[in-house]
């Protein structure tokens, strides 16, 4: 593993795209922190740039240091959650303009699965998290379906977890500074 995540920090320090595994579904991933390869990430998908992309951070500090004022209840939600949940948090701070939603907002999601947790400690930032399909398709449940135009695309391929089970996206919370609380999708 280690090999793996020292290959995938090399290419997101230079503004390169990877395809990694997860604590959800396989993820195109970049730097959080850099427009240029988060553009790379909307070219590849054929996404429109109005459509938000998720990022991971490793655990709350580091939420902490980019998100301006993360609710209590997040924590609540994140500690208690039965499976990978997402929280778009409003006033995102420290990542790349062209990550934040238009109306200033930013969906993020704590890892659970190492090696994701171990990639963004040592990387030191949040990364990109997209599932691996051109946009308008069918998210692909297992490394195996992913298309071809996606693996050819990204810069790097992680060779692990390449025959785990099929998963399924991640629970999506919006959670507003006044305390609202949106479930976006379950």
């Amino acid at each position: 593993m280690y090999d793996e995540i020292e290959k995938a920090i090399a290419v997101l320090k230079r503004g390169g795209t990877i395809l990694y595994p997860t604590d959800t579904v396989w993820g195109i991933g970049c730097d959080a922190t850099n427009e240029d390869a988060i553009q790379a990430v909307y070219r590849l998908k054929q996404r429109e740039e109005s459509k938000a992309l998720i990022c991971l951070v490793s655990d709350f500090k580091m939420l902490n240091q980019y998100v301006e004022d993360v609710p209590e209840v997040a924590y609540d939600i994140l500690k208690y959650a039965a499976k990978p949940t997402t929280i778009i948090y409003d006033d995102p701070i420290r990542v790349a303009m062209n990550l934040i939603a238009d109306d200033n907002s930013l969906a993020i999601r704590v890892s659970k699965d190492d090696f994701c947790k171990k990639l963004i400690r040592k990387f030191r930032r949040p990364i990109v998290s997209t599932s691996a399909n051109i946009s308008g398709m069918k998210t692909p449940a297992t490394f195996k379906e992913i298309s071809p135009e996606i693996l050819e695309g990204v810069d790097y391929v992680v060779n692990l977890q390449q025959n785990k089970k099929p998963a399924k996206p991640s629970a999506i919370i919006k959670l507003k500074n006044d305390g609202t609380v949106k479930v976006i999708r379950d």
